[in-house]
């Protein structure tokens, strides 16, 4: 397998990961990958060769290997690292379709508006995409934990097995080769992937609780503002509409009764002091 262009293709991924993706990017390469590719490989190797049964039965030791090891450690692991990886290539397509739509879109209808302000932001489908792609990965990690513990017993290599199988004549002892050395990599590989799983549990847990405290703060302005609206509009003591008929007689022009209304009492004035004047000082000639 060409690990190369593996990692090539998941490089992209890191652009559009958070903090706790790109530590759990980092743990597949270091942890898994390159201990993969530089140890794990050579101490399996042929693996039938190096086990040995006390017998020279013709396919006994084939049929024992073949019982006690259904699956290859290293072939398991391969797998498991292309089936764990492929979820995040969902979200390296979906904002290749994005950058596709946004590239029609400009050149139907200009650079003046945009579908998205930025492609590989985690908002709208993304973040679904994204979410999703966490329990994918989630998923796969667990399946392939209980595969392998099912298949192996919690893990364990022992250094003698016993078989009894035909075509063996009788109750055979076989050897495992490198017992030890094969037991610290498969508890190294599980550890590797109980770690990638309690990222990917932090991972959906940091984007949800953003998510919802982004929800939080748009419900809080929200109300917030509809409280300012309301003490705008309404008077707290009557529960009425005062300020609101207030603005709207100050916006309104005036009626004829209101324009007319200090013009006639300045004139009533004006002739209540026209008579007083007219009238005699009876006070004074007495």
């Amino acid at each position: 397998m060409d690990w190369k262009n593996f990692q090539a293709l998941l490089s992209g991924v890191n652009k559009y990961s958070t903090a706790f993706g790109r530590v759990w990017l980092s743990v597949v390469f270091v942890f898994r990958v390159m201990v993969y590719v530089v140890a794990a490989e050579r101490v399996w190797g042929d693996e039938q060769k190096d086990f040995d049964c006390n017998t020279k039965q013709p396919g006994c030791a084939n049929v024992c290997y073949d019982y006690f090891f259904p699956i290859s450690h290293i072939r398991l692991w391969a797998l498991q690292l292309i089936f764990v990886t492929c979820p995040s290539f969902m979200v390296v397509m979906h904002v290749a379709y994005r950058d596709d739509r946004e590239r029609k879109h400009t050149a139907k209808h200009g650079d003046t508006k945009k579908l998205y302000n930025n492609t590989g932001k985690k908002h709208g489908g993304l973040w679904w995409t994204y979410l999703i792609s966490l329990f994918v990965k989630t998923g796969i990690e667990g399946s392939f934990l209980y595969i392998l513990h099912h298949i192996y017993d919690s893990f364990y290599l022992p250094r003698l097995v016993k078989c009894h199988m035909a075509p063996c004549p009788n109750l055979v002892d076989c050897y495992i080769g490198h017992p030890t050395e094969k037991k610290v990599f498969t508890y190294f590989m599980v550890g590797a992937s109980g770690l990638c799983i309690v990222l990917n549990i932090c991972e959906i847990i940091y984007l949800v609780s953003k998510r919802f405290v982004r929800i939080a703060n748009k419900v809080g302005s929200r109300n917030r503002n509809m409280a300012v609206r309301q003490d705008d509009y309404k008077d707290p003591i009557n529960n009425s509409n005062v300020s609101l008929l207030k603005r709207n007689l100050k916006d309104q022009p005036p009626s004829f009764r209101t324009a007319m209304k200090p013009s006639h009492r300045l004139s009533g004035l004006k002739l209540e002091d026209k008579i007083r004047a007219s009238a005699p000082n009876l006070s004074s000639s007495k």
